[in-house]
């Protein structure tokens, strides 16, 4: 697909699409774009288990979490269509997995250029309870594989390293189950905390996620937006 628009040539494809939308799923993908947020994102190092990583990508949607970044160097990132249940489509999933390439180090630097805090997760004892993490910056969550947990890199590179309180005598869940309780904890202390214009997605980034989720949701979308640019005059490389 083409992205060399303008803003007001994005515009009007989005409405020119939207023509073959029914309203109402037009008026979904406007309510669930208001919601999401890049204030928090996740970041996934080396998951073992399809279906944990997948079960967190469906967190993810379910709390508003637009941006999932993944660390690949040993092990690459196999999502599984039937936990997600298509869930991953509507996310923007940077991978980081270039061979030979040291994707950890590249990720975390990728991350704190954005602005982003890095958030550690961990049950050791000098770890703060995911409750105190203040919200106010962008937070980057990272969490890693099962039994093992983040590699002690991941944990080095943290500007925070937090835990769930655990009050049995398991000193830690399952990776899914962690990520979609910190997430829950995240999220709703971010929209108390921090005003709207804080935590939603900017406008320009907001159009091109949109554009995303309409040409997602039009059967024959290639094809009609080759007919917009037909229309417009917008030929290869004249946008």
């Amino acid at each position: 697909m083409n992205d060399d628009y303008t803003p007001a040539q994005r515009d009007g494809l989005i409405e020119y699409l939207s023509g073959f939308l029914k309203p109402e799923r037009r008026q979904v993908l406007e309510k669930v774009l208001s919601e999401r947020t890049r204030h928090v994102s996740v970041v996934l190092e080396d998951i073992y288990q399809p279906h944990n990583a997948s079960a967190v990508l469906r967190s993810c949607d379910c709390f508003g979490v637009q941006r999932v970044f993944t660390i690949e160097d040993d092990i690459p990132l196999d999502i599984s269509k039937g936990v997600t249940r298509n869930a991953h489509r509507w996310l923007s999933l940077k991978r980081f997995r270039e061979q030979g390439a040291d994707n950890l180090t590249n990720c975390i630097n990728h991350l704190k250029n954005m602005g982003y805090s890095i958030v550690a997760t961990s049950p050791r004892a000098d770890s703060i309870p995911i409750t105190e993490l203040p919200v106010n910056k962008p937070l980057a969550l990272l969490f890693g594989r099962e039994k093992t947990g983040l590699t002690q890199r991941a944990i080095d590179s943290a500007d925070f390293v937090v835990h769930i309180p655990m009050h049995g005598f398991s000193e830690s869940l399952n990776l899914s189950v962690s990520a979609a309780i910190c997430l829950y904890e995240v999220v709703n202390k971010m929209k108390r905390e921090t005003p709207e214009n804080v935590w939603q997605i900017e406008p320009d980034e907001r159009q091109q996620i949109l554009l995303d989720w309409v040409r997602k949701s039009v059967k024959a979308s290639r094809m009609l937006e080759g007919r917009f640019r037909e229309l417009n005059g917008l030929q290869e490389g004249t946008v």
